[in-house]
């Protein structure tokens, strides 16, 4: 059996059949996705990975092949409450159960909890975790607490004072029409 499994190119059922692990502690330099939703700040943070792969007995059936991951890493993005940089800890920690096919996928996706994915032979667990990482990202990150007091008026004074100082238009043509009165 092959023992010697590489992240970028993996064999995912020899993977399972030799209870096989990989982990490491990558940048997020590694993860261009990643590294855009942090607008490039933080190319150098550790993103912590490990995944362990599972041959799982199903009487009356072939063994099924499944791959755990787990993942952790801070993510710095940009406070929406605040505008201001803020960590994002995010953690995975998720089953896939791999089938032979789309169809087969497609067919058990609404009958079963865990995650479906197709078996593949050369599967890039790097993207697979960036994929997982980036669904787990806040929708709007935002501090408990942002370090600064946060405006929140919907208009500022110099806007409401420019304002004041324009005329009214009703008010012109109010008398524009008293002058044709007259």
């Amino acid at each position: 059996m092959k023992t010697g499994f590489v992240a970028s190119r993996l064999d995912v059922k020899a993977f399972a059949q030799a209870a096989g692990q990989l982990a490491a502690q990558d940048t997020l330099q590694k993860y261009e996705r990643l590294l855009q939703e942090t607008q490039g700040l933080g190319a150098d943070f550790p993103l912590n990975w490990a995944a362990t792969g599972e041959l799982r007995a199903v009487p009356g059936e072939a063994d099924q092949v499944w791959l755990h991951l787990k993942v952790d890493a801070t993510l710095p993005l940009t406070c929406q409450r605040c505008l201001g940089p803020v960590d994002v800890s995010v953690a995975v920690d998720r089953a896939f159960r791999f089938v032979a096919d789309e169809e087969t996928a497609a067919a058990q996706d609404d009958d079963f909890e865990e995650d479906l994915l197709v078996l593949s032979h050369d599967l890039d667990l790097r993207v697979l975790i960036e994929d997982e990482v980036l669904m787990e990202l806040p929708h709007l990150p935002r501090h408990e607490v942002c370090p600064v007091d946060v405006k929140l008026a919907v208009a500022d004074e110099a806007f409401e004072a420019e304002t004041k100082a324009k005329p009214n238009p009703f008010a012109v043509l109010a008398r524009l029409k008293g002058d044709k009165a007259s």
